[in-house]
């Protein structure tokens, strides 16, 4: 089944060897970029277009047409290749349209080699763009999938490769025009379609034709809306599903995809929860909700690249109007400057009605999402954990706390984090550079990290089977007795909470031991060869107050469960703040950049793999006064208790 993309939407992709067909009613130039992992060209040489239409893995037309076909073969595009862009741009200096608000939308399908539609999209909404990224190709995770892009550039092609990390794309943009240039003028101009026999008649003679009869057009199969102020004619063309009357408009809907008036546009899809790629809903959830983190970072730095467009573009208005003498002074240079202003607004409120938009879907996609999450991915106030029954196998990955942007901080994306844990994670307790930090006191930050350390391994415990997972506990001082008292009183963990030089010693040496012991009978292939009733759980060490009650070797231990312990099924779970160990100085930087840190409080620390935004990490929080937790882990215990 075809699947019909709006802008943004993502389709996973079931070959590797594609085409995409682009129909656009008007000569248009197609390219394509090959991109890295953050959406950045190596070089000139990663552009395919017509002045050097072939690289490895992508193949696009020689000439600007208003058919294309690009052939993609996914699997031979070079190893660091994440992302390929399709690329479309008016030709310029051929006397034809300047902006794509003046032909036919654009419409791309990607197909197999068979002919067989795997999505379309068309490219409605364009006005004064003279260059658009149609669609991207792009690789998670070792899947490829489609994304409609539909993002133009009025800067044209120049605008779009610098947007793309091209170096001196203006040069670049420049020779592939030329190339185009070159060839449509070396080329031969299409004839008239042949007329059918009986359609063949004897036109009327200029000197007659005003006195015979007017013929009305022929009825239209898709409305037609009136061309814009300022829209070239095409002299006798069509470019719509039906011919429109001598000297009136020209019909731009899209031969294959009429396209209805503004007013007249049918809504968005409705989402659907687990609308991604996957063997089960839980793989297909996870997809998902990474699809909708990637469609969030990429749809803030669309908004936030055409809002810098916008006040460089002022800049640069202004300090022409400041160069020229004559406008310095009168109204001349007044208007000048407010001109360049209302330009300025202009694209910034464009630009954040594409925002507005783009956040509206995702946000009506998160409310659709959130409550069909299972346990694992879902928020401590889902009602699933009402339901909770223990798992009889381990999740693909866990919720950690939730992550938004300062654009919509109410739109909430699930940080999910793959199990097993590939790095163990850190609970800063102090105040760093977050905002809320510096308002509470040192006593109520380091009692919030203990609090959410807890709700961390809570959530472990109760995702993983009975027996698979086991949590240990030091607290040196006995200060987090009281955050720690849930996971006492339920009996989950694996002792008590060691206390103490001595019992910080024992625990340590006990899982170094077991590290030890694993990894030398992975080495040797002899994982039989283990201690009898050594148990095989994932292991979790929950740390608390450190460096206090930590001598030297103790440190030393610490710093080889967090570098060898994840490989093995050993993980630490730190609450710390880093300034207290300042002491060790450069000896401890290991460790911190070896674990994942999470904040008590909102922090804006983490960022994307894509764009670099700066994400707020929200903490997991449980609902004021609820006992989910206690009866969670009541569950966890009992089942413990039934399978020994």
């Amino acid at each position: 089944m075809t699947a019909e993309l709006v802008r943004g939407q993502n389709h996973p992709l079931p070959d590797t060897r594609l085409e995409i067909r682009v129909s656009a009613g008007h000569p248009v130039v197609a390219g394509a970029t090959l991109c890295d992992e953050r959406g950045r060209m190596g070089g000139a040489e990663w552009i395919a277009h017509p002045g050097s239409p072939s690289l490895p893995g992508v193949e696009v037309s020689q000439q600007a047409a208003a058919d294309h076909r690009l052939a993609v073969d996914l699997e031979a595009l070079p190893a660091g290749v994440h992302l390929v862009s399709v690329l479309l741009a008016l030709p310029v200096g051929v006397g034809g349209p300047a902006r794509f608000g003046a032909v036919a939308a654009p419409f791309v399908a990607v197909t197999g080699l068979d002919g067989t539609e795997i999505a379309t999209f068309t490219i409605a909404g364009l006005d004064r763009e003279s260059a658009v990224v149609a669609v991207e190709l792009y690789r998670r995770q070792g899947a490829w999938k489609v994304r409609a892009m539909g993002q133009g550039y009025e800067g044209g092609l120049a605008a779009m490769l610098a947007d793309h990390g091209a170096e001196r794309p203006a040069e670049l943009a420049a020779s592939i025009l030329d190339a185009v240039a070159q060839g449509m003028a070396r080329s031969v101009s299409a004839p008239p379609p042949r007329l059918p026999d009986a359609e063949r008649v004897r036109q009327p003679s200029p000197a007659t034709a005003s006195d015979a009869a007017p013929t009305p057009p022929p009825p239209a199969t898709a409305p037609t809306p009136a061309p814009a102020p300022g829209t070239p004619g095409l002299s006798g063309a069509t470019t719509g599903s039906a011919a429109s009357a001598p000297g009136g408009p020209i019909n731009y809907a899209h031969p294959r995809r009429p396209t209805a008036a503004p007013e007249a546009r049918p809504a968005p899809p409705v989402p659907v929860a687990g609308d991604a790629a996957g063997w089960s809903m839980d793989e297909r959830l996870y997809n998902q909700v990474w699809g909708m983190f990637e469609d969030l970072a990429r749809t803030a730095a669309a908004y936030r690249s055409a809002c810098d467009f916008a006040e460089s573009r002022l800049d640069q208005e202004l300090d022409r109007a400041l160069s020229d003498p004559r406008s310095r002074i009168g109204g001349a240079g007044d208007a000048a400057r407010e001109a360049a202003r209302a330009k300025r607004d202009e694209l910034t409120a464009r630009a954040q009605e594409a925002l507005d938009r783009d956040l509206a879907q995702l946000a009506a996609e998160a409310q659709v999402v959130e409550p069909a999450l299972p346990a694992a991915f879902a928020r401590w106030d889902n009602p699933v954990w009402h339901a909770y029954r223990v798992p009889m196998e381990a999740p693909l990955a866990v919720r950690l706390g939730d992550l938004h942007l300062p654009e919509r901080t109410d739109l909430r994306i699930p940080m999910l984090v793959r199990l097993p844990l590939e790095r163990g994670l850190w609970v800063d307790s102090g105040r760093g550079r977050s905002e809320a930090a510096g308002l509470l006191d040192a006593a109520e930050l380091r009692r919030l990290a203990m609090d959410a350390a807890v709700a961390h391994a809570a959530r472990l415990l109760a995702v993983y089977p009975s027996g698979e997972f086991a949590v240990h506990v030091i607290d040196p001082a006995g200060a987090g007795a009281a955050s720690l008292a849930p996971l006492v009183e339920a009996g989950v963990l694996a002792g008590p909470p060691a206390a103490g030089p001595a019992g910080v010693d024992a625990v340590l040496a006990q899982l170094t031991e077991r590290v030890d012991l694993l990894q030398m009978a992975i080495r040797a292939g002899a994982a039989d060869a283990l201690p009898p009733g050594m148990d095989t759980a994932e292991q979790l060490l929950i740390v608390h107050d450190f460096p206090h009650g930590f001598d030297d070797r103790a440190v030393t231990r610490l710093r080889y469960l967090a570098d060898e312990g994840p490989a093995v099924g050993v993980h630490l779970l730190m609450v710390a703040d880093r300034e207290d160990a300042s002491a060790y100085g450069p000896v401890l930087d290991p460790l911190w950049r070896s674990l994942l840190r999470l904040t008590p409080v909102a922090d804006d620390h983490l960022a994307d793999p894509w764009v670099g935004h700066a994400w707020t990490y929200e903490p997991p929080r449980l609902p004021s006064g609820s006992q989910v937790l206690r009866q969670v882990l009541a569950q966890v215990a009992e089942a413990r208790r039934q399978w020994g």
